[in-house]
């Protein structure tokens, strides 16, 4: 028996109390002095959050809404951008290029690898026509981490815009905007932010603005420049989430009260717990190198039936697990720990993922799994090297 539902999918993710009480407030008027005073004060917290000097604009969508604006508001049609594909929202960005009526290069990468930098250096030199860049920070199919601050600098260098999806990424992993050279910053609320999905966030660099500003508006919705005066007034362009933007008032000030520092080293000791104990289990993880740290995609074993297995986790351990997309269908299990989730929420998340096993399979792991992934934990908060670089942390 179980007392209460354990979300540990990488979103949507678990609420805070403060948050929660925040979005069951009364309505008030996104034209009116209260909503222009919270928008005034969440400006400031997510521009620390981004970390840029540049203003980050909230749209009423999910996080592939800010992508759509990104593209559309970035891109002329019949221009050339390259998409690093290496899961299934990298195939998103193709997608969505396609729609605008670019004419995307893709940059294919195994899923479960990073994309190297040597190879979009070298896609850049032989092709001068490319103006765009697009990649995920964090791909959250295959819970890869792509080597962002290196593809900026290359982009850079080449005078082509960098375009970050940083929906599983921000508030998790660093990924400080202008601190890295990053033109187009965008995210999602319903993960690190810890807010109900249907907010999405999106900020750019001086060269983006500059490109975005000659251009005409791709869409009647998602135009950046009319949001950007808006936001001048502490207003959005068309009605906005209001309850959404006061719990992100509320999250904001979780997140900035421990600090990003603070926030990270969490994540990262998580993101070691989870390994550890997957590893004890006798799985193979499928990111071996760069992965993220808000979510560990775990290879399950042949013959076991990923469906069924996440299934039994959640009715008879309580556990949420989420599984593989597309061709890792039924063939990995992802288990988040971004957001409002602790220790005790990714012990239960390893044992729910044993004890399933065992139901599903038979297959049995060391039977001191948690305490190895107890210990990864300890030992990464109180800063021994692990898989990840002590030196990791990039401030702002």
């Amino acid at each position: 028996m179980f007392n209460k539902l354990r979300l540990l999918t990488p979103g949507p993710t678990p609420l805070p109390e403060e948050v929660r009480l925040a979005l069951a407030r009364d309505m008030i008027h996104h034209r009116k002095q209260a909503f222009r005073e919270i928008m005034a004060r969440v400006q400031k917290g997510l521009q620390t959050l981004f970390g840029t000097k540049h203003v980050v604009l909230p749209l009423s969508a999910s996080g592939s809404g800010a992508m759509t604006a990104a593209v559309y508001s970035l891109f002329a049609q019949d221009e050339k951008v390259l998409v690093v594909e290496g899961g299934k929202f990298g195939e998103r960005w193709t997608s969505i290029a396609k729609m605008r009526g670019l004419r995307p290069v893709v940059l294919s990468v195994p899923w479960g690898q990073a994309v190297r930098p040597e190879d979009l250096e070298q896609a850049l030199r032989q092709d001068q026509e490319i103006r765009g860049v697009l990649v995920q920070v964090s791909e959250t199919s295959t819970g890869v981490l792509h080597p962002v601050q290196e593809l900026a600098k290359i982009c850079q260098e080449h005078d082509v815009l960098l375009v970050a999806d940083g929906i599983s990424a921000v508030g998790i992993s660093p990924c400080p905007m202008d601190a890295w050279g990053i033109d187009c910053l965008l995210t999602g609320s319903q993960k690190g932010l810890m807010l109900p999905p249907g907010l999405a966030l999106i900020a750019l660099s001086e060269r983006a603005w500059a490109r975005c500003n000659v251009l005409d508006p791709g869409c009647f919705y998602f135009n950046l420049p009319a949001e950007r005066k808006k936001l001048e007034k502490h207003e959005t362009h068309f009605t906005t989430a209001v309850n959404l933007i006061c719990g992100l008032e509320e999250s904001l000030k979780i997140l900035l009260a421990e600090g990003l520092e603070a926030i990270y080293k969490k994540q990262w000791a998580l993101t070691m717990l989870a390994r550890a104990g997957a590893r004890a289990l006798g799985l193979e993880l499928l990111a071996r190198e760069h992965y993220t740290w808000g979510l560990t995609s775990v290879r399950l074993p042949e013959g076991v039936d990923g469906l069924k297995l996440l299934q039994i986790a959640q009715e008879q351990f309580g556990v949420c697990l989420a599984g593989g997309q597309d061709q890792l269908k039924g063939r990995i299990v992802r288990i988040g720990h971004m957001g409002w989730v602790d220790w005790g929420d990714v012990l239960a998340g390893l044992y729910a993922l044993d004890r399933s096993l065992v139901a599903a399979s038979g297959f049995s792991g060391a039977r001191d799994y948690l305490e190895q992934a107890m210990a990864a934990y300890q030992a990464a908060l109180a800063g021994v090297p692990g898989e990840v670089p002590a030196n990791v942390f990039v401030r702002s």
